[in-house]
């Protein structure tokens, strides 16, 4: 399980950025779905969500249970286009004031009318500072954010709305950027910017008691019951649903604190899908699960972090030595039978712009130069890795370990925390003790600045090791206004040497999606986001 949603061969897909245009939905006819199927339950497992609140949910099993429950306003075609989705057309003349109109005819699973309203709604709270909501620098591009947001935490804001969203009518609303963002409608298609009904809010304003743990949606399923936390969410159809409807009729997400569980499940057929593959059983996966052990591409970037604000770790020297004294292509080969990709790149190799080997000397495994550089730079005696043990991090992360024991004469404990609801409160707060951490990253939306914005900009929503480069900010801002994808991705990639130059983080890995099912489903397939496909799932025999 990964901050928004991460894992060994990746496919290239071509990216195509939509420029200042328009962007208008197509129309297709209803699925047939037979009745065996919609008396069907599938389960899926995931980890114990941090947050199901759209505004506030970064993490990967947070997101797949979002896109059981929500309706975005574009999806994503196999070419990594986006294409409207609840959105019936997304209007630009100069890439800075977009009109977004909306289809007709959702509701929310409560029977509200979906309207301009509930986006404007939902928007506005996410992106008021004192909310505290984690996916807020989303809203950052939109015009009003800063008043929302003063620089003084202390301070309170000049304003509660983005002065940048307007509602034209109930279908239609506009958004003025701050400055042009040509990949804006790829953005919307991003978990922070679903909608919410007048339900989820209290007579403050603020989420009402108990929304989240029995959220109200727009999308294909409902939930049936409250979220169990640490056990399970239960979802079912939506029968009013207007978009195409799933073909099972309901999905149980069964929460897992150990993935070896869950892949002993699947195997007995007691749990359906099971989206990642434990690293020690990927060995064996495809002699266990035939040809029900699959693969697809991902956008997964799995990377070592450090606390920069930590003195043990605030020279730049110290970072790359670290780096340096870890085999990454080792690990690949004996931790994960070859499955994923040695990283030494700060983007995916699946986005246009993607540079091999962009961190240099300092990702190149040199053991006696990593020693000699940590020596000089007067790096720590001890080291830690935090990691979350509900992801199946264990064996690699004591393989590292055991290598920057063996390369830097340190002594380095490897501590689990249970998972990763546990673990990112205290990366956000800064908790003492940690140490260095794992961390994964799959995209949001397929852009270079998905991978730099929100890991790396001061402030940025997955930041959690205290980066702050004003050279970097301002490179990746100036990209995101640029008018074609092709400056943009210039830009970028200057930004991308300085992340070489600075290591807040250490590139590991790029992975793909292994994933396995049970003999009682079939069309099973992962997205580049790492989700279930919940729409084409069918029972078996159907």
């Amino acid at each position: 399980m990964h901050v928004r949603r991460a894992t060994a061969r990746i496919v290239v897909a071509v990216v195509a950025v939509v420029a200042a245009g328009t962007l208008a939905a197509c129309t297709g006819g209803p699925a047939t779905v037979s009745a065996a199927d919609t008396a069907a339950v599938v389960s899926i497992g995931i980890g114990e969500p941090t947050h199901l609140i759209p505004t506030n949910t970064t993490d990967s099993s947070g997101a797949q249970v979002l896109a059981a429950l929500f309706t975005p306003l574009v999806t994503f075609d196999r070419n990594n286009k986006p294409v409207p989705a609840q959105a019936d057309s997304i209007t630009a003349t100069d890439s800075r004031v977009w009109t977004i109109r909306l289809k007709g005819g959702y509701t929310f699973h409560n029977g509200e009318p979906v309207t301009s309203d509930s986006y404007l709604r939902a928007w506005n709270f996410g992106a008021y500072g004192p909310n505290g909501q984690d996916n807020n620098p989303y809203f950052a591009k939109i015009s009003g954010y800063a008043a929302l947001n003063p620089t003084d935490p202390k301070a309170t804001p000049t304003a509660t709305t983005l002065s940048g969203l307007r509602r034209i009518d109930a279908l239609t609303f506009q958004v003025v950027l701050s400055a042009p963002y040509s990949d804006f409608p790829a953005a919307l298609g991003y978990l922070a910017f679903l909608p919410l009904p007048a339900a989820a809010f209290d007579a403050t304003g603020h989420i009402a008691r108990g929304f989240e743990d029995q959220l109200v949606g727009d999308g294909p399923f409902q939930m049936r019951d409250v979220w169990a936390h640490d056990q399970s969410i239960e979802v079912q159809r939506y029968d009013s649903y207007s978009g195409t409807k799933p073909k099972v009729g309901k999905i149980d997400f069964k929460i897992y604190q150990d993935l070896t569980t869950a892949y002993s499940d699947a195997l007995t057929n007691t749990l359906d899908v099971l989206p990642g593959v434990p690293t020690p059983n990927l060995a064996t996966a495809a002699k266990d699960f035939g040809n029900r052990y699959r693969h697809s591409p991902s956008s997964a970037f799995q990377y070592l972090a450090f606390p920069t604000y930590d003195p043990d770790y605030s020279n730049v020297n110290v970072r790359k030595a670290i780096s340096m004294a870890i085999d990454r292509d080792q690990i690949v080969k004996s931790v994960f039978a070859g499955s994923q990709i040695a990283a030494r790149s700060f983007v995916s190799p699946v986005l246009p712009g993607y540079r091999a080997n962009t961190c240099g000397a300092a990702c190149q495994y040199n053991p006696v130069a990593a020693k000699e550089l940590y020596k000089q730079s007067n790096g720590p005696a001890k080291v830690q890795i935090t990691y979350n043990a509900d992801g199946g991090h264990k064996e690699w992360v004591e393989a590292t370990c055991n290598q920057l024991a063996r390369n830097l004469g340190v002594k380095c404990v490897a501590q689990a925390e249970a998972k990763l609801a546990d673990l990112l409160p205290k990366l956000q707060n800064k908790t003492p003790g940690v140490g260095m951490f794992r961390l994964g990253w799959v995209m949001d939306y397929p852009s270079m600045e998905d991978y730099l914005t929100p890991l790396y900009s001061t402030g940025g929503s997955a930041n959690y090791y205290g980066y702050s480069n004003p050279q970097f900010d301002q490179l990746v801002a100036q990209g995101s206004q640029q008018p074609t994808g092709a400056a943009a991705i210039r830009l970028y990639q200057e930004a991308e040497d300085l992340l070489a130059r600075d290591m807040p983080v250490i590139p590991l890995r790029f992975g793909q999606n292994d994933f396995v099912y049970s003999a009682n489903v079939s069309n099973v397939s992962v997205d580049l986001f790492g989700d279930v496909n919940l729409l084409d799932i069918t029972v078996s025999g159907t």
